[in-house]
């Protein structure tokens, strides 16, 4: 079980990765449909960014979930707050050092945070403390409740700075 676990996590991994990096220019590619805005990024805000690695975990939790590995939605809940808690983290912190920064350093603390939630998902899967079926309906609960937020602040932006791109200053989907 430990060498399926570990295959499914690594898959998951570079889907994360490719997915979450593929998924910035989605919107655009689609010429700014709907449908795309719902998992792709729609501007260059911080909350767009944590969206890059929200919908491909969710989509691969989910997968793993079915396929079998339904112990591991917990602790890949777990492992996506720290993923979305560090993007907010890391970015604001560089912006009050150093100013706004790079477009290169926007990827780099996009994969940051993928690596992050992974090793806490990882974590927390080992640890074995997080496997009845309460912590699964719990995690499952929090995977759907996250993907609900993102997929309503997408189209239903909150009057928050972190839904603003930092370019154009405006919040959500470009009118």
């Amino acid at each position: 079980m430990e060498e399926r676990q570990r295959k499914w996590e690594i898959a998951g991994l570079l889907l994360t990765l490719a997915a979450g990096n593929l998924l910035h220019f989605v919107y655009g590619w689609s010429g700014n449909h709907s449908v795309a805005a719902a998992f792709a990024a729609v501007n260059e805000s911080t909350w767009e960014h944590m969206k890059l690695l929200a919908m491909p975990w969710i989509a691969w939790s989910l997968a793993e979930a079915v396929t079998g590995g339904g112990s591991a939605l917990f602790p890949r809940a777990v492992g996506l707050l720290a993923g979305l808690t560090a993007i907010p983290t890391a970015y604001y912190t560089l912006r009050g050092i150093a100013g706004q920064p790079h477009h290169m350093v926007n990827i780099l603390i996009f994969q940051l945070a993928v690596l992050l939630a992974f090793a806490v998902s990882r974590r927390v899967r080992k640890s074995g403390r997080f496997e009845g079926r309460g912590w699964r309906m719990l995690g499952l609960a929090l995977l759907l409740i996250l993907g609900a937020l993102f997929l309503r602040w997408t189209y239903h932006t909150p009057d928050l700075p972190i839904f603003v791109d930092p370019a154009t200053g405006i919040a959500g989907i470009p009118r």
